[in-house]
């Protein structure tokens, strides 16, 4: 999870792409566009909004159609945090017909955003700043927080609370979404974990072990950098998914950690499209 072994990755594309993504501007001025061209004319709302949790207020980004009601959907950032990019995704995601909330892992230690682009988290400047922040995201709190995040959504006017409510992650977000659909198996119907770290174990909280608790279907999306150094994880995860009789799409992309994110360095576009069309597909069971 966004470690030396990805951070090597990132170098190597860095140094085979010559346009500028040490800032991640580009890319996420790309994806913001690419947003819009989803919407086909459809406005789109949006707002800041701070949720109500156990553990204080979150700051959040709600973006949903203009019009109607939509299944809710809780979308987990990666390491970075809760920024431009994602919510450049986000919109992309609404426009496809969801009321999308972005939420802030770390609001227990400051509002969003922590890091304006994900570039930043690979200087000292940006660890040293994030990682006490890392610290105060535990499972216990992620599950209480998923909580609050499917009551917010069911109360909101933009949201069908019919409808079956909606779960993805990126990298240290990648296992909050089966959190997610463990704290609330009865809402959460659908959840994908986008090159997630941290998803096998033996420990009884661990999110193979916890999908036994939920009711969801999965989509989990591996980095081939990530395979390639836990080649026995995706066979884990069939067998997790297999023993909890949960429907699981379990796939190694032809991308390395991080290949979904448009301010990453190995953002990989062709496959970021594909990822995206197999979350659709998930989607639709809500």
């Amino acid at each position: 999870m966004c470690d030396d072994f990805t951070l090597e990755a990132e170098q190597a594309a860095l140094s085979r792409r010559a346009f500028g993504l040490a800032s991640g501007a580009a890319v996420v001025a790309a994806g913001s566009g690419g947003a819009a061209a989803f919407a086909k004319g459809k406005a789109l709302a949006e707002a800041k909004v701070m949720v109500p949790t156990a553990d204080g207020s979150c700051d959040c980004l709600f973006v949903h159609p203009a019009k109607g009601r939509h299944p809710g959907v809780i979308f987990w950032p990666d390491i970075g945090g809760a920024r431009e990019a994602k919510y450049a995704m986000a919109r992309q995601l609404a426009a496809h017909g969801y009321a999308v909330l972005v939420v802030n892992q770390y609001y227990r230690a400051g509002k969003a955003p922590v890091l304006n682009s994900f570039s930043e988290w690979r200087t000292p400047e940006g660890q040293a700043k994030l990682k006490p922040m890392i610290a105060t995201v535990t499972p216990e709190g992620v599950a209480r927080d998923a909580k609050a995040f499917v009551a917010w959504l069911d109360r909101q006017k933009a949201v069908n609370p019919r409808r079956g409510i909606g779960s993805q992650g990126y990298c240290m977000g990648g296992p909050f979404t089966v959190r997610t659909a463990a704290a609330a198996p009865d809402r959460v119907r659908a959840a994908a974990s986008f090159h997630g770290g941290g998803l096998v174990g033996d420990k009884p909280d661990s999110p193979s072990q916890l999908l036994k608790s939920t009711k969801a279907g999965y989509l989990f999306a591996i980095a081939r950098n990530d395979d390639a150094r836990a080649p026995g994880e995706k066979d884990a995860l069939k067998a997790a998914a297999a023993a909890a009789r949960v429907e699981a799409e379990i796939e190694v992309y032809g991308g390395d950690h991080g290949w979904t994110v448009p301010d990453s360095p190995v953002y990989n576009k062709a496959e970021a499209d594909r990822a995206f069309a197999r979350l659709l597909a998930l989607y639709a069971r809500l």
